[in-house]
């Protein structure tokens, strides 16, 4: 997994670079019926859900991608696990949704190539009240807790796991964050974060079990050098004010 453009970064608002170009992202098909079922699974790393390619992402990228799937990075009762951190700081933890692009047949040609993978990153933190989207995936993880282990989700509105704004985001060019760490995405880190209760986050961080047989914490990687690569936001960051995404 070396490289120049390995994921995650450390954002510093105050060597984003603002660029006007940065559309708003625009997402499709992403509520599903409840009678569309949904694979959810724990795969030794972290809790997957796999989406149908009917979810695509129709704006905010100059290419048209299809979603693959989601995962979740997470930290511990003792400490936050988000993998991108912004100004040095790290969240309670992080999404990431995954789509490649159409030109390609499928996620595994696409991940090879330059222009194969977009992801969408957004932070979580602990707020006040449950979050009704993640409690369509949290409820279950104590039916995934084994490594292998799968259920079926019934589907609902996956861009409630996204912030309502869609507008204010950093962009920048890193890889996958797990082996093979293919260089080959094109990285949206949303600005406003989305809130989960304290019981929800303390069932994300202490539910799903390590192929060590340990609780699986702290499946985050830690964060890579730039390299001289440009992070670009969709919004003026101030310099003169550290800005934390809320």
């Amino acid at each position: 997994c070396g490289g120049t453009k390995q994921s995650p970064i450390n954002v510093d608002t105050a060597q984003a670079i603002f660029s006007p170009d940065l559309r708003p992202i625009q997402l499709s098909g992403y509520s599903l019926p409840a009678n569309q079922l949904l694979k959810l699974k724990n795969n030794g790393h972290t809790v997957v859900l796999e989406l149908p390619d009917s979810l695509a992402l129709t704006g905010g990228y100059a290419q048209q991608y299809r979603a693959a799937q989601l995962h979740l990075h997470w930290g511990s009762p003792a400490g936050p696990g988000s993998e991108h951190t912004v100004n040095g700081h790290r969240f309670a933890a992080e999404i990431h949704v995954v789509h490649y692009n159409t030109k390609y047949d499928s996620f595994t040609e696409a991940m090879v190539h330059s222009d194969g993978l977009a992801v969408l990153g957004a932070f979580l933190e602990v707020g006040h009240g449950e979050n009704q989207y993640y409690h369509e995936i949290l409820k279950h993880l104590h039916e995934i807790e084994e490594v292998g282990q799968e259920t079926l989700v019934p589907g609902f509105n996956i861009a409630g796991l996204l912030p309502a704004n869609l507008k204010l985001y950093f962009h920048y060019n890193g890889s996958l964050t797990t082996p093979p760490c293919y260089q080959t995405v094109k990285w949206t880190i949303f600005n406003q974060t989305m809130l989960l209760s304290h019981h929800q986050m303390s069932v994300l961080v202490s539910t799903l079990k390590s192929p060590e047989d340990e609780l699986l914490q702290n499946n985050y990687r830690p964060v890579q050098s730039l390299h001289g690569r440009r992070v670009l936001a969709s919004f003026q960051t101030s310099p003169s004010v550290k800005h934390t995404p809320g």
